[in-house]
Protein backbone atom coordinates (compact mmCIF):
# COMPACT_ATOMS: atom_id res chain seq x y z
CA UNK A 1 0.00 0.00 0.00
CA UNK A 2 3.07 2.29 -0.31
CA UNK A 3 2.05 5.75 -2.20
CA UNK A 4 4.23 8.59 -3.84
CA UNK A 5 2.74 11.27 -2.33
CA UNK A 6 3.41 10.46 1.39
CA UNK A 7 6.96 10.56 3.04
CA UNK A 8 8.46 7.80 4.16
CA UNK A 9 8.40 7.18 7.93
CA UNK A 10 11.56 5.46 10.05
CA UNK A 11 10.91 3.15 12.24
CA UNK A 12 11.40 4.64 15.25
CA UNK A 13 8.91 7.75 13.96
CA UNK A 14 6.14 5.05 13.67
CA UNK A 15 7.30 3.21 17.06
CA UNK A 16 7.11 6.73 18.84
CA UNK A 17 3.56 7.61 16.79
CA UNK A 18 2.13 4.40 18.48
CA UNK A 19 3.20 4.42 21.97
CA UNK A 20 5.14 1.02 21.28
CA UNK A 21 8.82 -0.26 22.19
CA UNK A 22 11.05 -0.22 19.53
CA UNK A 23 13.33 -3.49 18.80
CA UNK A 24 15.73 -3.55 15.63
CA UNK A 25 16.48 -0.90 13.25
CA UNK A 26 14.90 2.54 14.45
CA UNK A 27 15.96 3.88 10.47
CA UNK A 28 14.63 1.33 8.81
CA UNK A 29 12.33 3.56 6.23
CA UNK A 30 8.91 2.28 5.90
CA UNK A 31 6.80 3.41 2.97
CA UNK A 32 3.56 1.27 3.14
CA UNK A 33 1.62 -1.15 5.17
CA UNK A 34 1.09 -4.93 3.75
CA UNK A 35 -0.65 -7.98 5.10
CA UNK A 36 2.09 -10.37 6.31
CA UNK A 37 2.27 -12.83 3.18
CA UNK A 38 2.05 -10.15 0.78
CA UNK A 39 4.16 -7.63 3.33
CA UNK A 40 7.86 -6.47 1.18
CA UNK A 41 10.88 -4.76 2.99
CA UNK A 42 10.01 -1.54 2.91
CA UNK A 43 6.31 -2.48 4.16
CA UNK A 44 5.24 -2.97 8.07
CA UNK A 45 2.76 -6.00 8.75
CA UNK A 46 1.62 -7.10 11.81
CA UNK A 47 1.10 -10.58 14.18
CA UNK A 48 -1.71 -11.30 16.55
CA UNK A 49 -1.44 -14.57 18.12
CA UNK A 50 1.22 -17.90 17.86
CA UNK A 51 -1.21 -19.39 15.14
CA UNK A 52 1.00 -16.65 12.70
CA UNK A 53 4.64 -16.77 14.12
CA UNK A 54 5.26 -19.86 10.85
CA UNK A 55 4.32 -16.90 8.82
CA UNK A 56 5.65 -14.40 9.98
CA UNK A 57 9.14 -15.78 9.67
CA UNK A 58 8.88 -16.58 6.36
CA UNK A 59 7.52 -13.33 5.63
CA UNK A 60 9.52 -10.64 3.67
CA UNK A 61 7.89 -8.23 5.71
CA UNK A 62 10.80 -4.79 6.96
CA UNK A 63 9.05 -4.92 10.38
CA UNK A 64 6.54 -6.49 12.34
CA UNK A 65 3.74 -4.50 14.86
CA UNK A 66 3.60 -7.44 17.76
CA UNK A 67 2.36 -8.49 21.26
CA UNK A 68 5.00 -8.66 24.07
CA UNK A 69 4.95 -12.43 23.94
CA UNK A 70 6.38 -12.63 20.55
CA UNK A 71 9.28 -10.40 20.74
CA UNK A 72 12.13 -13.09 20.09
CA UNK A 73 10.82 -13.04 16.19
CA UNK A 74 14.07 -12.39 14.84
CA UNK A 75 12.80 -9.11 12.61
CA UNK A 76 12.68 -5.37 13.26
CA UNK A 77 9.87 -5.19 15.80
CA UNK A 78 7.33 -2.75 16.85
CA UNK A 79 6.12 -4.15 20.73
CA UNK A 80 2.86 -2.84 21.75
CA UNK A 81 -0.16 -4.82 24.21
CA UNK A 82 -2.61 -3.60 21.60
CA UNK A 83 -0.93 -4.53 17.89
CA UNK A 84 -4.19 -4.27 15.97
CA UNK A 85 -4.81 -0.79 17.15
CA UNK A 86 -1.38 0.27 16.11
CA UNK A 87 -1.41 -1.71 12.98
CA UNK A 88 -4.74 0.77 12.36
CA UNK A 89 -3.08 3.81 13.46
CA UNK A 90 0.34 3.26 11.40
CA UNK A 91 -2.44 1.97 8.52
CA UNK A 92 -4.07 5.55 8.70
CA UNK A 93 -0.59 7.04 7.82
CA UNK A 94 -0.27 5.75 4.74
CA UNK A 95 -4.04 4.93 3.39
CA UNK A 96 -5.09 7.03 0.29
CA UNK A 97 -6.43 9.92 1.16
CA UNK A 98 -9.07 11.55 -1.19
CA UNK A 99 -8.67 14.94 -1.95
CA UNK A 100 -11.98 16.43 -3.60
CA UNK A 101 -12.10 19.15 -5.36
CA UNK A 102 -13.65 22.09 -2.95
CA UNK A 103 -16.58 23.99 -4.50
CA UNK A 104 -20.23 23.82 -5.16
CA UNK A 105 -21.13 21.69 -8.54
CA UNK A 106 -23.05 23.48 -10.72
CA UNK A 107 -25.38 20.40 -11.24
CA UNK A 108 -26.37 20.56 -7.16
CA UNK A 109 -29.76 21.87 -6.10
CA UNK A 110 -29.19 24.22 -3.49
CA UNK A 111 -32.37 25.93 -1.70
CA UNK A 112 -33.60 28.90 -0.49
CA UNK A 113 -31.47 29.98 3.01
CA UNK A 114 -28.82 27.42 3.07
CA UNK A 115 -25.54 28.32 4.73
CA UNK A 116 -22.72 26.69 3.71
CA UNK A 117 -19.47 26.83 5.98
CA UNK A 118 -15.60 27.05 4.17
CA UNK A 119 -14.21 24.41 1.84
CA UNK A 120 -17.46 22.25 1.65
CA UNK A 121 -17.52 19.72 -1.50
CA UNK A 122 -20.97 19.07 -3.05
CA UNK A 123 -20.88 16.88 -5.91
CA UNK A 124 -23.54 16.68 -8.78
CA UNK A 125 -27.01 15.79 -8.02
CA UNK A 126 -26.82 16.56 -4.66
CA UNK A 127 -30.21 18.34 -3.55
CA UNK A 128 -29.75 20.35 -0.64
CA UNK A 129 -33.32 21.53 1.19
CA UNK A 130 -34.64 24.96 2.60
CA UNK A 131 -32.80 26.24 5.56
CA UNK A 132 -30.01 23.54 5.46
CA UNK A 133 -26.95 24.40 7.21
CA UNK A 134 -23.55 22.67 6.48
CA UNK A 135 -20.57 23.20 8.88
CA UNK A 136 -16.90 23.50 7.31
CA UNK A 137 -15.11 20.86 4.99
CA UNK A 138 -18.53 19.15 4.86
CA UNK A 139 -18.41 16.47 1.63
CA UNK A 140 -21.74 15.46 -0.05
CA UNK A 141 -21.14 13.07 -2.69
CA UNK A 142 -23.70 12.60 -5.84
CA UNK A 143 -27.03 11.58 -4.97
CA UNK A 144 -27.26 12.69 -1.36
CA UNK A 145 -30.78 13.87 -0.29
CA UNK A 146 -30.54 16.92 2.50
CA UNK A 147 -34.22 17.87 3.77
CA UNK A 148 -34.81 21.25 4.84
CA UNK A 149 -33.17 22.19 7.81
CA UNK A 150 -30.65 19.62 8.07
CA UNK A 151 -27.80 20.54 9.86
CA UNK A 152 -24.30 18.70 9.41
CA UNK A 153 -21.59 19.70 11.73
CA UNK A 154 -17.76 19.80 10.62
CA UNK A 155 -15.95 17.28 8.30
CA UNK A 156 -18.57 14.97 8.10
CA UNK A 157 -18.46 13.16 4.74
CA UNK A 158 -22.16 11.71 3.31
CA UNK A 159 -21.75 8.71 0.47
CA UNK A 160 -23.82 8.61 -2.51
CA UNK A 161 -27.37 8.34 -2.42
CA UNK A 162 -27.77 8.78 1.37
CA UNK A 163 -31.11 10.54 2.51
CA UNK A 164 -31.16 12.54 5.75
CA UNK A 165 -34.90 14.24 5.75
CA UNK A 166 -36.12 17.80 7.30
CA UNK A 167 -34.92 18.60 10.48
CA UNK A 168 -32.11 16.19 11.46
CA UNK A 169 -28.97 16.62 13.23
CA UNK A 170 -25.57 16.07 12.53
CA UNK A 171 -22.63 16.32 14.43
CA UNK A 172 -19.16 16.69 13.26
CA UNK A 173 -17.08 14.16 11.67
CA UNK A 174 -19.63 11.98 11.59
CA UNK A 175 -19.78 9.04 8.20
CA UNK A 176 -22.93 8.09 6.38
CA UNK A 177 -22.34 5.21 3.61
CA UNK A 178 -24.05 4.68 0.53
CA UNK A 179 -28.03 3.66 0.48
CA UNK A 180 -28.96 5.00 4.57
CA UNK A 181 -31.51 6.79 5.26
CA UNK A 182 -32.00 8.87 8.79
CA UNK A 183 -35.18 10.26 9.65
CA UNK A 184 -38.32 8.26 7.62
CA UNK A 185 -41.15 7.55 9.65
CA UNK A 186 -41.07 6.07 13.03
CA UNK A 187 -43.47 2.59 12.29
CA UNK A 188 -46.31 3.85 14.93
CA UNK A 189 -50.06 3.18 13.65
CA UNK A 190 -53.41 3.18 15.80
CA UNK A 191 -55.73 0.69 15.76
CA UNK A 192 -59.15 1.98 15.21
CA UNK A 193 -61.06 -1.54 15.43
CA UNK A 194 -60.79 -2.78 11.69
CA UNK A 195 -57.61 -0.70 10.34
CA UNK A 196 -54.54 1.00 11.84
CA UNK A 197 -53.96 4.90 11.60
CA UNK A 198 -50.88 6.77 11.07
CA UNK A 199 -49.60 8.55 14.08
CA UNK A 200 -47.88 11.41 12.82
CA UNK A 201 -44.06 11.02 13.27
CA UNK A 202 -43.06 15.04 14.23
CA UNK A 203 -39.95 14.09 15.86
CA UNK A 204 -35.74 13.94 14.60
CA UNK A 205 -32.73 12.09 14.43
CA UNK A 206 -30.16 13.62 15.99
CA UNK A 207 -26.53 12.11 15.56
CA UNK A 208 -23.63 13.37 17.34
CA UNK A 209 -20.05 13.97 16.91
CA UNK A 210 -17.39 11.03 15.59
CA UNK A 211 -20.67 8.50 14.47
CA UNK A 212 -19.78 6.36 11.44
CA UNK A 213 -23.04 4.66 9.91
CA UNK A 214 -23.02 1.74 7.20
CA UNK A 215 -24.18 1.31 4.26
CA UNK A 216 -28.05 0.59 3.73
CA UNK A 217 -29.05 1.47 7.25
CA UNK A 218 -32.35 2.95 8.05
CA UNK A 219 -32.72 5.06 11.39
CA UNK A 220 -35.94 6.42 11.82
CA UNK A 221 -37.18 9.76 13.42
CA UNK A 222 -38.97 9.95 16.95
CA UNK A 223 -42.85 9.69 17.25
CA UNK A 224 -41.96 13.43 19.51
CA UNK A 225 -38.38 14.15 20.83
CA UNK A 226 -35.68 12.58 18.90
CA UNK A 227 -33.93 9.17 18.15
CA UNK A 228 -30.71 9.81 19.39
CA UNK A 229 -27.07 8.06 18.26
CA UNK A 230 -24.63 9.48 20.81
CA UNK A 231 -21.33 10.07 20.15
CA UNK A 232 -18.79 7.72 19.03
CA UNK A 233 -21.75 4.71 18.08
CA UNK A 234 -20.66 2.71 15.46
CA UNK A 235 -23.29 1.13 13.31
CA UNK A 236 -22.65 -1.70 10.77
CA UNK A 237 -24.69 -2.25 7.65
CA UNK A 238 -27.81 -3.31 7.18
CA UNK A 239 -29.04 -2.03 10.85
CA UNK A 240 -32.36 -0.70 11.50
CA UNK A 241 -32.46 1.46 14.39
CA UNK A 242 -36.36 2.57 15.47
CA UNK A 243 -38.47 5.47 16.95
CA UNK A 244 -36.98 7.05 19.77
CA UNK A 245 -34.18 4.84 20.20
CA UNK A 246 -31.28 5.77 22.01
CA UNK A 247 -28.13 4.29 21.13
CA UNK A 248 -25.21 4.74 23.75
CA UNK A 249 -21.70 6.48 23.67
CA UNK A 250 -19.13 4.04 21.73
CA UNK A 251 -21.58 1.20 21.44
CA UNK A 252 -21.08 -0.95 18.35
CA UNK A 253 -23.86 -2.08 16.39
CA UNK A 254 -23.12 -5.36 13.95
CA UNK A 255 -24.53 -6.05 10.51
CA UNK A 256 -28.67 -7.23 10.59
CA UNK A 257 -29.70 -5.88 13.78
CA UNK A 258 -32.82 -4.37 14.92
CA UNK A 259 -33.35 -2.20 17.82
CA UNK A 260 -37.23 -1.33 18.26
CA UNK A 261 -38.95 1.67 19.40
CA UNK A 262 -38.18 3.55 22.67
CA UNK A 263 -35.46 1.06 23.98
CA UNK A 264 -32.75 2.42 25.71
CA UNK A 265 -28.86 1.11 24.68
CA UNK A 266 -26.23 1.84 27.38
CA UNK A 267 -22.27 3.08 26.47
CA UNK A 268 -19.87 0.48 25.16
CA UNK A 269 -22.26 -1.92 23.97
CA UNK A 270 -21.70 -4.38 21.28
CA UNK A 271 -25.13 -6.00 20.01
CA UNK A 272 -23.24 -9.08 17.38
CA UNK A 273 -24.97 -9.46 14.18
CA UNK A 274 -28.43 -10.40 13.70
CA UNK A 275 -29.33 -9.41 17.06
CA UNK A 276 -32.85 -8.55 17.53
CA UNK A 277 -34.11 -6.26 20.12
CA UNK A 278 -37.90 -5.82 21.47
CA UNK A 279 -38.86 -2.26 22.43
CA UNK A 280 -39.18 -0.34 25.42
CA UNK A 281 -36.32 -1.82 27.14
CA UNK A 282 -32.95 -0.78 28.99
CA UNK A 283 -29.59 -2.50 27.53
CA UNK A 284 -27.28 -1.69 30.43
CA UNK A 285 -23.82 -0.44 29.96
CA UNK A 286 -21.29 -2.88 28.59
CA UNK A 287 -23.70 -5.25 28.01
CA UNK A 288 -22.16 -7.83 25.18
CA UNK A 289 -24.97 -9.86 23.29
CA UNK A 290 -24.01 -12.68 20.87
CA UNK A 291 -24.97 -13.23 17.53
CA UNK A 292 -28.76 -14.00 16.04
CA UNK A 293 -29.65 -13.49 20.47
CA UNK A 294 -33.32 -11.90 20.84
CA UNK A 295 -33.81 -9.21 23.37
CA UNK A 296 -37.01 -9.79 25.35
CA UNK A 297 -36.35 -8.13 28.61
CA UNK A 298 -33.79 -5.74 29.96
CA UNK A 299 -30.10 -5.98 30.63
CA UNK A 300 -28.53 -5.21 33.97
CA UNK A 301 -25.21 -3.63 33.00
CA UNK A 302 -22.23 -5.57 32.29
CA UNK A 303 -23.67 -8.70 31.50
CA UNK A 304 -22.83 -10.93 28.35
CA UNK A 305 -25.94 -13.22 27.03
CA UNK A 306 -26.70 -15.25 24.13
CA UNK A 307 -29.87 -17.12 23.41
CA UNK A 308 -32.93 -16.62 22.30
CA UNK A 309 -34.56 -15.66 24.34
CA UNK A 310 -31.05 -14.53 25.87
CA UNK A 311 -29.87 -16.21 28.45
CA UNK A 312 -26.71 -16.16 30.07
CA UNK A 313 -23.65 -16.58 27.41
CA UNK A 314 -22.07 -19.50 29.59
CA UNK A 315 -25.62 -21.27 30.48
CA UNK A 316 -26.62 -20.99 26.67
CA UNK A 317 -22.91 -22.49 25.54
CA UNK A 318 -24.01 -25.27 27.98
CA UNK A 319 -27.00 -25.75 26.68
CA UNK A 320 -25.58 -25.88 22.95
CA UNK A 321 -23.42 -29.00 24.03
CA UNK A 322 -26.47 -30.55 25.08
CA UNK A 323 -28.80 -29.56 22.34
CA UNK A 324 -25.87 -31.42 19.90
CA UNK A 325 -26.96 -34.55 22.10
CA UNK A 326 -30.38 -34.49 22.28
CA UNK A 327 -30.84 -37.42 19.27
CA UNK A 328 -28.84 -39.90 22.05
CA UNK A 329 -30.14 -38.58 24.87
CA UNK A 330 -33.38 -39.44 23.71
CA UNK A 331 -32.61 -42.87 22.74
CA UNK A 332 -31.46 -43.57 26.22
CA UNK A 333 -34.61 -41.96 27.72
CA UNK A 334 -37.26 -44.15 25.59
CA UNK A 335 -34.72 -46.92 26.45
CA UNK A 336 -35.10 -46.40 30.03
CA UNK A 337 -38.51 -46.28 29.81
CA UNK A 338 -38.83 -49.67 28.30
CA UNK A 339 -36.64 -50.68 31.32
CA UNK A 340 -39.27 -49.52 33.66
CA UNK A 341 -41.99 -50.62 32.11
CA UNK A 342 -40.76 -54.04 32.10
CA UNK A 343 -39.48 -53.72 35.94
CA UNK A 344 -43.57 -52.56 36.72
CA UNK A 345 -44.91 -55.35 34.70
CA UNK A 346 -42.48 -57.88 36.61
CA UNK A 347 -43.97 -56.10 40.01
CA UNK A 348 -47.28 -55.76 39.33
CA UNK A 349 -47.76 -59.49 38.17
Amino acid sequence: MARDDIVERTLGELARQVGGELQGDSDLRISGVAGIEEAQSNEISFVVGPKYVGKAHESKAGALIVPPKLRDLNKSLIITDNPYLAFAKILSIFAPKPRPPLGVSSKAHIGAEVKLGDNVCIHPNVYLGDSAVLGNRVTLHGGVYVGSEVCIGNDSIIYPNVTILDRCIIGDRVIIHSGTVVGSDGFGFAQDGTSYFKIPQVGIVHIDDDVEIGANCTIDRATMGKTWIQRGAKIDNLVQIAHNVVLGEDSIIIAQVGISGSTKVGKNVILAGQVGVTGHLEIGDNVRVGAQSGIAKSIPPGQTVSGSPAISHRTWLKNCQILSRLPELRKKILSLEKRLAAIEQVTDS
